[in-house]
């Protein structure tokens, strides 16, 4: 195998997704020679198929839009959702910079954003709760800008694009989602999808980028306008040391292996180990059922090279991944992918049930809660599997997982076995293997408080977080209706993930931590190769993304310190 020169920089970063890209920028900004090594022949990572919201409380969006708030809510807010898992000194660090993040994108950057000002977080009921501002996203992106980077943006996930095009949550969801109802919803579709069409024919893919797809996409522009270069096809080997600083790594390439010497450091932001079957062995509680939607390149490379160089990964976080329920979709070509139940479980009219036929949860709640929640009532040696039971009313105006609503035909998901199908609630718990007689009473017991907008076993509908998930046009409680009439329709769902929170442990400068929680020399950590400074919880939607763009802010403005 051939050996190629040596290469010098001042930082190396090893991975492209959002903690990643948010290094190399302010890195570059900063004036140092930044290089980005990618194992894929794409870049993005997980970050370029997430929803791209980012939590960032107190950010100028929010305050340019008169949203304001005491300066500690929402530290008392993380203080008692974490609970034992709050780590008083990496929270401050956070909730200081998020702020400071978003104003120098906006200020340096092609990054820009929009505010989710009427995001509540996910519990209301705890003390410092925010009610909305406290959510970004980039804004929409046309991808010609990238111009000849263009190749290098990880396309969509198939499972969460309408035939590859993005669509954001808010105002461009909802006029999706009200296509048959509305001039101006059907107007708005009919641009953006005929735009779409116009950008497969002439480019092969689609060029109106939004959610991750827009943040990589702002970022790459971002990054290459300040000089970052960009080694994709080139996976991460093992780091160089000396004298106990990390000064560098090896990379291997398609034509042998080159040194990348790092005056500064090296960033590790590969993408957690959602992919590594043997840590996930070692750190998850029902290993054998976990389907996680992140990146198949998130294999852990990030976690053993910090652990080569001395570092420790923190496994003492509350759950080890940021769950989320997934059924398995078989695509026409018999490709097999994984669908993200992220809307509909909180609309009227649809409900969890186990193989009891059963409820468990309130189903508006979180996604993470409801994993957790399924996983700790399945009694033991059960296969952990839940089942989202609607008519088909609901699924032909909310749509159930792949199968989009109306005017989207239903059948090619009943053909292939997606939809379970009954004429009567009994016959759909035949098809679905769950308890007919169980089914029965859940459904009936929850129809009759239904029909007054009400659920006194779980409470839908009774947080701000929960409306929001809801219908607010469905009175009196967006998020409650009755399962009636028939027929009825199910969708299978496992426990899944966008990534993991187990990482390697760091302190409140992104600096990665030896055993005897010393800082190692020239070694960082952003994004899901950190352990996430949530504490293994989910207090927020973009609690993933929110402390990756952060963390990779504040490790580049160390190692420019440095």
């Amino acid at each position: 195998m051939s050996q190629a020169a040596a290469t010098e920089c001042d930082l190396l970063v090893i991975g492209s997704g959002a903690g990643g890209l948010s290094a190399a920028v302010t890195a570059a900004a900063s004036g140092l020679k930044v290089i980005v090594a990618e194992k894929e022949a794409t870049l993005g990572g997980t970050t370029a198929w997430s929803g791209g919201w980012m939590w960032a409380p107190g950010n100028p969006v929010a305050i340019r839009a008169g949203i304001t708030e005491a300066p500690d809510a929402p530290l008392t807010y993380l203080r008692h959702v974490l609970g034992n898992n709050f780590n008083e000194a990496r929270v401050r660090a956070f909730l200081n910079a998020a702020p400071q993040m978003v104003a120098f994108f906006e200020a340096n950057t092609a990054l820009q954003f929009e505010g989710g000002l009427r995001i509540p977080d996910t519990y209301g009921t705890m003390p410092g709760a925010g009610t909305g501002g406290r959510s970004v996203i980039a804004k929409p992106y046309d991808a010609r800008a990238l111009g000849d980077l263009l190749p290098l943006l990880r396309r969509p996930l198939r499972e969460t694009t309408f035939l590859g095009m993005t669509i954001q949550a808010g105002p461009d969801l909802a006029a999706f989602m009200n296509v048959t109802r509305s001039a101006k919803a059907f107007l708005h579709v009919a641009r953006r999808f005929s735009r779409h069409l116009a950008d497969l024919a002439l480019h092969g893919r689609g060029l109106q980028l939004r959610n991750g797809q827009a943040l990589i996409g702002r970022l790459l522009r971002s990054a290459a306008d300040r000089g970052v270069e960009f080694r994709p096809n080139a996976p991460a080997l093992r780091l160089l040391q000396s004298d106990g600083r990390v000064t560098g790594a090896v990379l291997g390439t398609q034509t042998g292996e080159i040194t990348i010497h790092a005056r500064r450091g090296v960033v590790l932001a590969a993408g957690g180990y959602p992919h590594d079957a043997t840590r996930r062995a070692e750190t998850f509680p029902v290993n054998q059922s976990h389907l996680t939607v992140a990146s198949p390149s998130a294999t852990g490379d990030g976690l053993r090279l910090g652990e080569q160089a001395g570092g420790i990964v923190d496994q003492s976080l509350a759950a080890p991944a940021a769950y989320c329920p997934v059924s398995l979709v078989t695509h026409p070509d018999g490709s097999i992918g994984r669908f993200p139940h992220i809307i509909e479980r909180g609309k009227p009219g649809i409900i969890g049930v186990l193989a009891n036929g059963k409820r468990f949860c309130n189903e508006g709640e979180g996604y993470h809660d409801y994993v957790l929640a399924m996983l700790g009532a399945i009694p033991p040696g059960q296969e952990a599997a839940s089942w989202l039971i609607c008519s088909r009313a609901f699924q032909r105006r909310y749509g159930l997982g792949i199968a989009r609503p109306a005017p989207i035909p239903e059948r090619p998901y009943i053909r292939s076995d997606y939809l379970k199908t009954g004429r009567t609630v009994r016959e759909l718990a035949q098809a679905c293997g769950i308890d007919p007689d169980g089914l029965e009473a859940t459904i009936t017991t929850f129809n009759d408080h239904a029909r007054q907008g009400e659920d006194p076993a779980f409470g839908r509908g009774t947080t701000a977080y929960h409306r929001l998930q809801g219908d607010a046009k469905h009175l009196p409680n967006p998020c409650v209706a009755p399962i009636e009439p028939g027929p009825f329709y199910a969708v299978k769902v496992v426990p899944g993930s966008f990534g993991t929170f187990a990482g390697l442990a760091t302190d409140e400068h992104a600096r990665v931590l030896n055993s005897q929680g010393q800082p190692i020399p020239g070694l960082y950590a952003a994004g899901t190769d950190m352990a996430s400074v949530m504490g293994g919880h989910y207090p927020a939607g973009g609690i993933n993304l929110g402390p990756a763009m952060t963390f990779g802010f504040i490790a580049a403005r160390t190692a420019a310190s440095s």
